[in-house]
Formats: C-alpha cells, structure tokens, sequence
C-alpha cells in the first residue's frame, strides 16, 4: 500500500511540476488528434463504393474492388518501380551529400561565412516546387535554355531536347531533389556534429591521426543514430512522393511517363478520369500499410545494428 501512494504521490508531483510544459503540448496534441488520427476513421472509403447522396456510412460495401484498380493496371508494375527506386536514390544521395556538407560546415571556422553557409543549404528547402520547376525550365528549354546555349556549346555537342528524352530524366529528378531537400537533413547532422565531445578529436590528433581518419573513426561512429533515425522516417513515406516535384518538374510529359510516373501521378490522373474516392482512398491505405510495414522491419534491423538508434 505504501509503494502504491509514494508512485501516485511521485505522479502528482510531476504533474505539478511540469503543467507549464503539458500545457503548451497541448496545442500539438490537438493539432494531431484532428489532423492525423480523426481522419483515419475515413479509411472505410477504401472499401466502399462511395455514393455522396447517402454519405459515407450508408454507401454499399465494394470489397476490394477499389485496389483492383491499381493493381490490375498494365502500369502497376512501372510506376510501383519508379516510387521505389526513386525514393531509395533519393533517401541514399541525400544521405551522402548531407553529411559530407556537414561535415565541411563544422570545419569552418568563421560563424559568420557558417551561419551564411547553413542558410544558403536550408534556402532550397524552403522553396515552391513551382519556383524550382521554372529554374529547371529555365536551365532545360530546348530555345532558351542555359545549358543548350551556353554549356553544351563549349564541349562541342549538339542540343538536346531533354523533355523529350526519357533517359536523362532519372538523373535530373535525383539532382533537383538532392539540391532542394539536402539542406533539412544536412542541419540535422550539424547539431549531431556540434555535440561531438572535442576530446575525441583531440585525443586522435595527438596520435597521429590524419583528418580522414577523424571522419571515419569518430565523426561517422557518432552520426550513426542520427541516421538511423533519418533513415527510419525517410524509409516510412518510400511508398510516396513528391507529387509536385514529378508533375511539375516534368511538365506532366506524357513522353517522360515511362521514367517519371510515379503512383501519386498516376492515380491523380486516372482519378481526374473516372472520379472515384474510394480509388484514391484503397491506394493511400496501401501506401500506408506498406510503409508502416517496412518501418517496422527497419526498425527491428536498426535494433540489432544500434539499440539506442531505433525509434521504439
């Protein structure tokens, strides 16, 4: 009895103690609670043939008519390859090139040209998919474009129509990405790098160590959690993309569909066709359910890897 009153006295007490910090969660929590969780009742429309005049409940039971559609179509197979290795590039490219930037941004030693630095990576990041679509223009045109004028000119080759040209397309996309969102990751890894005890480094110093080795032996060791943890969440949305940056970026180009369609483009213009929630619905629960799948499978390698870099 005595153990039971001390916990509901020790409760209490922090109850008290942190009511100031409950309370301004509580605005988060309630943004979630309406945003995230209410809506998930609408799953049910994923198995319905919705009728708007009877209201969601109402509506007949359609089964699992509604996945048929993505997965009878004679493009399942494309635009399920391109989300998946597109985001699996995108997730290790970023990766990559957001360490070795952070990396270089720690080693300087003026905090005004760092401070202008880590601005200058976070910029893009910040930017319109829009914006970018017309700096992507503005580089490709096949009239006015930068690099047909200006670049291509210098090593003697010919221009190229590249929104007719599939096959430079995978690169493009993997750039433009890299260049827009490295920048959110690449904070990320300055505040992992910040928190690096310096002894470490020192004591590798006194041992002879080249800058190489300081990297491998102790700044890559120390950014594993970090990555694990970025890893997780990047690998729990692989099912989805960046609808604007294909549609966009792409001009919605019916001659790129074989490397650019991805599930959110497909399913966006076969909806604006036949106009059917429920088909909209089945696939974001699939895309769901399969990125919560591989979540938890990465999250159990990420255990055996590093205990304390697994997100549960």
């Amino acid at each position: 009895m005595k153990k039971a009153e001390v916990k509901k006295g020790k409760k209490k007490n922090v109850l008290k103690e942190y009511w100031p910090l409950y309370l301004m969660m509580l605005p988060a929590l309630l943004y979630l609670l309406i945003n995230n969780y209410i809506p998930m009742a609408g799953m049910v429309i994923a198995f319905k043939k919705l009728n708007f005049a009877k209201g969601i409940w109402a509506s007949p039971w359609a089964g699992l008519k509604n996945f048929k559609f993505l997965f009878a179509s004679k493009d399942a197979w494309i635009i399920t390859r391109n989300t998946l290795l597109y985001n699996v590039a995108f997730i290790l490219v970023n990766m990559v090139v957001g360490i070795a930037i952070a990396i270089l941004i720690t080693e300087v030693r003026n905090t005004k040209l760092k401070k202008i630095y880590q601005s200058a990576i976070l910029l893009p990041f910040l930017m319109s998919m829009v914006i970018l679509s017309y700096i992507v223009y503005a580089l490709l045109s096949a009239e006015n474009g930068l690099v047909n004028n200006s670049i291509l000119p210098l090593f003697h080759i010919d221009p190229i129509q590249w929104y007719q040209k599939p096959k430079y397309w995978p690169a493009i996309l993997i750039i433009a990405n890299c260049w827009k969102g490295v920048g959110y990751g690449c904070l990320i890894y300055i505040a992992s790098l910040i928190g690096i005890d310096p002894s470490f480094y020192e004591a590798a110093r006194l041992d002879g160590a080249s800058k190489w080795q300081e990297i491998t032996k102790i700044t890559l060791p120390s950014l594993v959690p970090t990555i694990i943890t970025l890893l997780l969440l990047s690998i729990g949305r692989i099912f989805y993309s960046d609808f604007g940056m294909y549609y966009f970026l792409t001009k919605d180009n019916g001659m790129l569909y074989s490397v650019t369609d991805v599930i959110d483009t497909y399913i966006f213009r076969a909806l604006k066709t036949v106009n059917d929630p429920g088909m909209g619905a089945a696939v974001g629960l699939f895309q769901s359910l399969m990125g919560f799948i591989l979540v938890l499978a990465s999250n159990a390698v990420a255990k055996k890897i590093d205990e304390e870099g697994a997100i549960f």
